[in-house]
């Protein structure tokens, strides 16, 4: 991380437009993997972690998101494209998803089969009872982020 949590604190509390408009460029954002460790330190319990989410919304938005990070942000369309569609993770169909948007189709080709045979990969996804209730969801979140709300 070129700036850790600490910092990326600090650079926005400064309120200058340079400072925030690095953070939605760097890898910081998106290589903190929201494991809560800065939440549980900090002495003023700032919740760091959805800062971040916050911050790589933004950065999306904004479409300054660090070029470096676009597997990053592949995997994350992707892991949310499946639960919009189900209800809940569906694995292949979201390394599918995750193969295209990359280009890696030939990645871990090999190992396919095997998690295959062991039952690990299902083919057919399960969808759950409430999932219009998770597709009303993400469509309030797509208006809101429209500012349709």
């Amino acid at each position: 991380m070129e700036y850790p949590p600490s910092l990326v604190m600090r650079m926005l509390q400064t309120e200058d437009p340079t400072n925030f408009d690095k953070l939605l460029k760097s890898m910081s954002i998106w290589l903190c993997v929201s494991c809560e460790m800065c939440l549980t330190r900090c002495p003023m319990e700032i919740d760091i972690p959805t800062l971040m989410d916050y911050l790589r919304q933004k950065s999306i938005a904004a479409k300054k998101s660090n070029p470096s990070a676009y597997k990053i942000i592949a995997f994350h369309k992707s892991f949310l494209d499946s639960i919009n569609y189900t209800g809940r993770l569906y694995e292949m169909g979201m390394v599918v998803d995750y193969k295209m948007r990359t280009g890696a189709m030939m990645q871990d080709v090999t190992v396919a089969p095997k998690m295959f045979v062991k039952g690990k990969l299902n083919p057919v996804p399960e969808f759950i009872k409430g999932r219009k209730k998770i597709a009303t969801i993400f469509n309030r979140i797509q208006k809101n982020k429209e500012g349709k709300l």
